[in-house]
């Protein structure tokens, strides 16, 4: 998969993006980021890409004009359109259902908002959706966008070194993750359960799920009913 990113910050992208499991995944070769400088894409020689908006209001507002371009430019390089991301607290709340879906893809593109937001009519002619990682505010898209790359790469062929690692976590399967246990076996006076020291792989599957559903009941009850809506 080939992922570009849109941003007024490539080094903090690169950064993060680079270390540990993600910047390994791109070193084999499973995967493809690119990081691009939007104000390479500004008209005048300070590089602004923002403007105050019509109709008055605080803040600044991101051009219609140099995002299109620089989308513009990667479908070119690309020698097709990827699928078009805004990191936007308006778009649909970021899913693991999601995810797998868009990891069947072959490239997307992902916009990293500022400021007050981004031209309608840039959202309206070239966003394919938004998607957000939870009702709240930050100061950029940037973040997001890192999060939402993350978790999608790790959904990649060749990114884990096994796709168990990703099957059985929480959310994968519509439940919470059971709880995991490393040594010592007594830490604390607190034991690991006698069940995972058995060596019974079949008894303990049968407690891995059973543990999968009384967490999801405890913490995230509204996740049995989510289907339903």
């Amino acid at each position: 998969m080939r992922i570009d990113i849109i941003t007024l910050f490539p080094e903090m992208c690169e950064a993060v993006l680079s270390e540990s499991i993600i910047g390994r995944a791109r070193q084999s070769g499973a995967v493809e980021i690119n990081c691009h400088q939007l104000r390479n894409y500004a008209f005048d020689k300070h590089r602004r890409v923002d403007d105050a908006p019509y109709g008055g209001g605080k803040g600044m507002l991101m051009m219609a004009e140099p995002i299109a371009l620089c989308f513009e430019d990667i479908c070119k390089m690309q020698g097709k359109r990827p699928h078009f991301i805004f990191m936007s607290p308006q778009g649909k709340t970021l899913t693991q259902t999601r995810l797998k879906e868009l990891s069947e893809l072959d490239s997307v593109c992902v916009l990293c908002g500022h400021y007050e937001g981004v031209d309608q009519r840039l959202i309206d002619e070239f966003v394919d959706e938004q998607i957000s990682i939870g009702d709240y505010v930050l100061t950029g898209g940037e973040l997001p966008a890192l999060v939402f790359t993350d978790s999608l790469c790790r959904m990649l062929k060749g990114v884990l070194s096994d796709e168990e690692c990703f099957e059985r976590e929480s959310h994968y399967n519509g439940l919470l993750e059971y709880p995991q246990y490393t040594r010592p076996a007594n830490w604390r006076g607190r034991e690991v359960p006698e069940i995972l020291l058995s060596g019974h792989h079949a008894n303990i599957e049968k407690w891995k799920d059973e543990k999968s559903l009384e967490n999801t009941l405890k913490n995230r009850p509204e996740m049995f009913f989510e289907d339903e809506e």
